[in-house]
């Protein structure tokens, strides 16, 4: 009866519980794209409430190290999570694990924002701390939100349901903005206070301190209104049949939940083939040899794209500054620079990073993951030595539109491409009993891609100058040479996808030949 299951499941019409489940699974990810990204709209102002210095000709700013510790230990939290949750997904059930996550992400955005003490050293040392645990909560969402949709879907929607629960990420980065810019606007208009150049002390209004609690503790919202759904989600047939081996329970579970007709076989032979089959581990010879490459694939992309995403993000101060869209820190209040760097990353997230997510849910069942990952890379190689190349050309005030249009195009195709893929192949091309172990051990391997991304990045981009350079950082390889690095590395990532085979229309099972694992067949 197994297979009759696992067949229901396939070939089910989409109906109105998929739509549930992503909702569900998406609102995890609404949630910690606002709490991964929200912190990058809070630091300016954190550094001009905690690293005042009198007499100074700019408004205060978080010192290197602090700086890299506080968006650092989010990243070290969600590669932990992710290999940990990972790894107790596929031990006890995806279900079990699921509302772990969840109440850790809650809790720990509710104590991020109630961050102790009033100088900086306490502060920053909570805030990290705090940071760590959101990130670990955070981690375990990537491989049991995909793991679940994947097990859920029907063959023909599936990657397009996966798809569409990551793109509630660029939901949450828009939510983040949108949030930043009404807090901050409602505190401006209440607390009035003159730019930094009139006056340097009074530009902090002391109620500005409660600006990025109340941002970072909004987070806990979203992610609290699913956790009741989230309990009551039935174990995904294809785990409880798969792996608990309870065929009976996996039926009884779906029928509850979704209208799926299961005709039972007559032939006990293929139930007496399951009972036998051969079961090897994650580290064995056998696993190696069938899927150990699919898992270079996964992580390797997912690690040169999270390189190259997450140093793109890096720039973008950099670049609104010169556009305009910023002005220099020097002539704003504190609320007025939130505000103004929010409304900047709304529009980015607006006009390039929320579609891209959704041509990948459109296109991803049409077109297929592979071709879709290939043409995101390459687009992404084109726009990086498009800024590179002619780096000069780009700094003149008369070409900066070019330079934000070319900027928000790899964004696009990094979310209409790799983004998107990445976190989909995982979900699908491993058996059952070790999907969320290396969906987890692929996007840890972004996040360790992330972090080279993100501090790798932070200093080879500082001007080859010493004397340029950021306060605090040695001499760098300079921006132009950086984009040159980032173009390379999507052209490894471009090269790695060749190793990933293409999951599109094939139920999960003839994908990591989970049927061909039987032995001994009594004929």
């Amino acid at each position: 009866m197994g297979r009759e299951v696992l067949n229901a499941l396939d070939v089910a019409k989409t109906q109105w519980y998929h739509f549930t489940a992503i909702i569900i699974a998406g609102m995890g990810f609404f949630t910690d794209a606002y709490d991964l990204f929200c912190i990058s709209l809070v630091t300016k102002l954190l550094g001009r409430i905690y690293y005042h210095v009198d007499g100074a000709q700019k408004p205060g700013t978080l010192p290197p190290n602090v700086s890299a510790a506080v968006n650092g230990v989010a990243f070290i939290g969600t590669l932990s999570g992710q290999l940990f949750f990972g790894w107790l997904g596929d031990k006890l059930g995806r279900k079990k694990v699921y509302g772990m996550t969840l109440m850790l992400m809650v809790i720990s955005s509710i104590a991020s924002g109630l961050s102790l003490g009033h100088d900086a050293k306490t502060v920053m040392t909570t805030l990290c701390f705090f940071r760590f645990w959101l990130g670990f909560g955070i981690g375990g969402d990537y491989p049991l939100s995909a793991t679940i949709m994947s097990e859920y879907a029907n063959k023909k929607t599936r990657g397009a349901f996966i798809a569409a629960v990551f793109a509630m990420q660029g939901f949450g980065i828009l939510a983040g903005g949108v949030f930043a810019i009404i807090i901050s606007s409602t505190f401006k208009a209440n607390f009035g206070a003159p730019a930094y150049e009139v006056d340097p002390l009074g530009s902090t209004v002391p109620q500005a301190d409660y600006v990025w609690r109340i941002i970072l503790m909004v987070g806990a919202i979203p992610a609290s209104l699913t956790y009741y759904w989230r309990m009551k989600m039935p174990e995904t047939a294809r785990y409880t049949a798969l792996v608990a081996k309870n065929t009976e329970k996996a039926a009884a579970d779906m029928s509850k939940v979704m209208q799926v007709e299961i005709i039972e076989s007559e032939s006990r032979k293929e139930e007496e083939a399951q009972g036998k089959r051969k079961s090897y581990g994650l580290f064995s010879k056998e696993f190696l040899s069938l899927h150990g490459l699919h898992l270079l694939g996964t992580a390797s992309t997912w690690f040169f794209l999270d390189i190259a995403f997450y140093s793109q993000n890096l720039f973008q101060k950099d670049i609104f500054s010169a556009i305009g869209w910023i002005p220099p820190a020097k002539t704003m209040n504190a609320l007025e620079e939130v505000f103004k760097i929010a409304k900047a990353q709304t529009l980015i997230a607006l006009c390039s990073t929320v579609p891209g997510y959704w041509f990948t849910v459109a296109f991803i069942d049409k077109i297929g993951r592979f071709k879709i990952q290939l043409m995101g890379f390459f687009f992404m190689t084109v726009f990086m030595f498009a800024l590179a190349i002619p780096y000069d050309h780009w700094t003149h005030k008369e070409n900066y539109i070019g330079f934000v249009v070319i900027y928000s195009l790899t964004f696009f195709f990094a979310n209409f491409g790799p983004n998107a893929t990445t976190f989909v192949v995982p979900a699908e091309i491993f058996p059952s009993r070790f999907r969320s172990t290396c969906h987890g051990i692929s996007s840890a391997s972004g996040k360790l891609g992330a972090m080279v991304g993100a501090f790798g990045f932070l200093y080879l981009a500082q001007n080859q100058d010493r004397s340029k350079a950021d306060a605090g950082y040695p001499a760098g390889i300079g921006v132009r040479n950086s984009l040159l690095v980032l173009g390379v590395v999507n052209i490894l990532g471009f090269l790695c996808t060749f190793l990933v085979p293409e999951a599109k229309g094939k139920s999960l099972e003839e994908i990591s030949g989970e049927y061909e694992e039987e032995v001994e067949t009594k004929v």
